[in-house]
């Protein structure tokens, strides 16, 4: 899965580290984890501790998106066979699929596919019936990649919008409550939409916490966020946005739109079968199995990247120093979502600022950070793997603060072979970060 391992295994403690990456991706990625979860005896669908009797339906459909929505799509015309009619799902990880229709769209900024595909889902959908199991796939990703502006919104309205956004380094429930409200399939539409059918979620969540109602903007389920409080993140950051998106938002808080569906409003189950946790429950095992002692800091680490990375490195610090919080040889992992404000021009993501920052800060100890479906910021890279010697000298330390000023951590990075390229994953739970102290 990693390009250039033996470069980045450089003692057995980076090899460590790479080992629980890798089992942590590979613990979330659907074939394993829709396999675990779901399967068909007869006409009986059983997902996790819930069974649908597809006697009592007409069709059965796959509708949805997000960057693991592809792999989701196949599995699930694998166990289900002639038992599934159709659906469509859109995704940037595209696979071959016989029955259901898989549209490529771009994160993390939509285009113009990724519209295409987003209607298709949304007219799809308005066609189902009280006879129609809809099984929503929904994962990391969905928002940008399920594109369908409201009112008089554009696509490019969209676009900046979500530009700005992920610019300011807002929280992701903060970005997707203006995306919801800027969108005709977000926030409860989709199962709106699909009404009277029967809507059953199947989510691999990226975001912290697992909110549903936050995982790919919530296209399923009822929308706890209102116009008014899209328009607060606006005001809160200052956003610029386009010039009809603001009027769109007051709008609405005016009440000339309708509201996205509260609770109450739409029916359906819901079942998150992968979280930060599967991966970083997967990455624990391979560390006690090789005799490390384990302690999981969070699943829910978010802010700034750069911070983060100078706390887990004064975790390392500590633990190699005095043994707290647990004595070496040991791991420290953690998950999560972090974000970075951006202010110069470079390139890079969260886990390459993470990664730099700690770097700089490390003495003991490696420390690894991946976003688990291979692309950190829309870069070709997972994240990164540091220790001690990659900042060796003032010298190299004076670049690595230039090239966290900048935003342009990846170049600093690359210089120092500490790279980390897996390619799509076929998953997505967000970050995964690993400390090994020997």
């Amino acid at each position: 899965m990693i390009d250039d391992r033996g470069a980045l295994a450089r003692s057995p403690a980076h090899d460590l580290a790479l080992d629980c990456l890798v089992a942590g991706i590979e613990a979330a990625h659907p074939e394993r984890v829709c396999r675990d979860a779901i399967t068909l005896s007869g006409s009986q669908l059983r997902v996790e501790d819930a069974v649908y009797d597809l006697d009592a339906y007409d069709e059965v459909l796959v509708l949805g998106g997000g960057k693991a929505a592809g792999q989701v799509a196949a599995v699930l015309e694998d166990l289900l066979g002639e038992a599934l009619d159709g659906g469509v799902v859109v995704t940037d990880d595209p696979v071959p699929t016989d029955r259901v229709d898989v549209v490529e769209g771009s994160h993390p900024v939509p285009d113009e596919s990724g519209l295409g595909g987003a209607r298709r889902v949304r007219e799809r959908a308005a066609r189902a019936t009280a006879g129609t199991l809809v099984l929503a796939v929904l994962t990391g990703g969905g928002s940008a990649l399920l594109p369908a502006p409201a009112g008089d919104l554009s696509l490019s309205d969209l676009r900046a919008t979500t530009d700005a956004l992920l610019d300011s380094g807002v929280a992701i429930d903060e970005i997707n409550a203006v995306r919801k409200h800027c969108s005709a399939l977000k926030g409860g539409r989709l199962a709106a939409a699909a009404a009277p059918a029967t809507v059953v979620t199947l989510a691999f969540s990226d975001v912290v916490g697992d909110d549903l109602s936050v995982v790919a903007s919530g296209p399923t389920v009822p929308d706890p966020t209102t116009y008014a409080d899209a328009l607060a993140v606006l005001d809160r950051y200052a956003l610029a946005v386009p010039d009809a998106v603001r009027p769109h938002l007051e709008a609405g808080a005016a009440g000339e739109h309708p509201e996205t569906p509260g609770p109450g409003d739409i029916e359906g189950r819901a079942h998150v079968l992968a979280t930060a946790w599967t991966a970083i429950e997967a990455a624990r095992e391979v560390a006690r199995e090789r005799g490390y002692g384990t302690l999981v800091l969070s699943s829910r680490v978010r802010g700034e990247a750069r911070e983060q990375g100078l706390a887990h490195a004064a975790v390392a610090e500590e633990l190699a120093a005095t043994g707290n919080p647990l004595d070496p040889p040991a791991v420290v992992l953690s998950g999560g979502e972090t974000t970075v404000t951006v202010t110069g021009d470079g390139t890079g993501g969260p886990n390459q600022e993470f990664a730099l920052r700690a770097a700089l800060a490390l003495d003991d100890g490696v420390v690894g950070a991946v976003d688990t479906d291979g692309r950190d910021g829309g870069t070709d890279a997972a994240g990164a793997l540091v220790d001690g010697a990659t900042v060796p000298d003032p010298q190299t330390a004076a670049r690595g603060r230039a090239a966290l000023a900048d935003n342009d951590a990846k170049p600093f990075l690359a210089d120092r072979d500490a790279l980390i390229h897996t390619g799509r994953t076929g998953t997505n739970v967000n970050d995964l970060r690993v400390v090994v102290v020997r």
